[in-house]
């Protein structure tokens, strides 16, 4: 957010569109999510997909590694293949099949994985960028774990789904404070610094 911008920065955007995801994602993991609504959720994912690639390409074209390269990798897995996934499983559930997840479980393990790699980049952004990050790595490595087999789903589906909606709403935050001070120039909305400066 501190790197110069030929076009305005797309950022708020790309995490009003995370925030789409975490939130729909967090109805399935509580159960809220029946076989007619999983169409729905994979058309909002697309939208979602659109949105971060669009941040993705802006934000590597203006320098910024750690947005650019998370939003690119989390519009291909986070949004479109989870799409194509929660399409795949209706179609899937509509014909008795049932779904093999384990398999999911190892793919995330590089969504996860990739994450928590670049997650100390993100100490030098905002605090609550920081949180945000941390959180999704927790959500990710939980869902790596439940795919697989590994975690209690009645523990830590209501666990992940919670985390989900507070990182939602922290992208929210985040999305209007970006705006909001960028137009006023000045702090509307108070954003922390960083854990590193």
């Amino acid at each position: 957010m501190a790197h110069e911008h030929s076009f305005a920065t797309p950022g708020p955007a790309g995490l009003a569109a995370l925030a789409v995801a975490c939130f729909g994602f967090a109805a399935v993991f509580l159960g809220k999510v029946g076989l007619g609504g999983l169409p729905l959720l994979a058309a909002w994912l697309i939208g979602g997909g659109i949105v971060q690639l669009s941040t993705a390409l802006i934000e590597l074209k203006d320098h910024n590694i750690t947005g650019g390269n998370v939003f690119l990798f989390f519009s291909a897995f986070f949004m479109f293949a989870a799409a194509l996934s929660v399409f795949a499983k209706f179609m899937l559930l509509a014909n008795d099949i049932k779904p093999l997840s384990y398999v999911e479980g190892w793919c995330w393990m590089a969504g996860a994985g990739f994450l928590t790699v670049v997650t100390p980049a993100y100490f030098k952004s905002p605090k609550t960028m920081g949180i945000l990050v941390v959180m999704v790595d927790i959500v990710l490595w939980a869902i790596v774990f439940l795919d697989l087999g590994i975690a209690d789903p009645k523990i830590w589906k209501p666990v992940v789904a919670y985390l989900l909606i507070a990182t939602g709403w922290i992208g929210i935050y985040m999305s209007g404070a970006i705006v909001c001070n960028t137009v006023y120039g000045k702090t509307i909305f108070p954003i922390p610094g960083p854990f590193i400066k």
